[in-house]
């Protein structure tokens, strides 16, 4: 596994042991980016570029330390596995960036409250899990997220995903076993 673009392109991170951390496939995760960088949603711009972004369900950190690497500011990272949290501490220290992220050990289902807002949120719960709806509604209240965030959802490709209210979708993508779920809050 690798950061696919910008400036730590081609950098390895590392994976925890055993079946607790499904990471996003490099396919996409460059195709996210790819979205994200060059599509429809960045008409004003790279919608990560300088903003805040949180990682949730960060298992690896993969997604933030690729917006990371791609010009975001600064990442959050939400984990409770004790192996995924080693891993992410290793990645984000041997990219160099441990200045522009913050590592929370605990349940994106049930955030603690908010010290910013973020522009771009990723959420990546375990597949059928259920838990992409209640997290992404948790952490809007919690106060993760700012009026009119991008949030990118990876959930398994034939996952419903329950409508969550104050969240409009923008766009939808299946990339094997996965479905890429592009949502905007709405303004408060």
């Amino acid at each position: 596994m690798r950061i696919v673009g910008g400036r730590h392109r081609g950098r390895r991170l590392s994976v925890p042991p055993g079946d607790a951390v499904r990471p996003t496939s490099d396919r996409a995760r460059e195709a996210l980016f790819n979205i994200l960088s060059h599509g429809p949603l960045a008409e004003t711009g790279l919608p990560f570029g300088d903003a805040v972004v949180l990682d949730a369900f960060a298992g690896t950190g993969a997604l933030g330390l690729e917006a990371l690497s791609r010009g975001a500011a600064e990442a959050v990272f939400i984990e409770r596995d004790r192996d995924a949290l080693l891993a992410l501490r290793r990645n984000v220290e041997s990219l160099g960036e441990t200045h522009r992220s913050r590592i929370i050990a605990g349940d994106a289902a049930r955030p603690p409250r908010a010290a910013t807002a973020c522009a771009v949120a990723f959420l990546d719960p375990p597949y059928r899990s259920g838990l992409a709806g209640p997290a992404l509604a948790a952490l809007a209240a919690a106060g993760w997220l700012a009026a009119e965030a991008l949030v990118a959802i990876e959930i398994a490709a034939r996952e419903e995903l329950p409508p969550v209210e104050g969240f409009t979708l923008l766009d939808e993508r299946r990339y094997g076993a996965a479905r890429l779920v592009l949502l905007r809050r709405g303004v408060d």
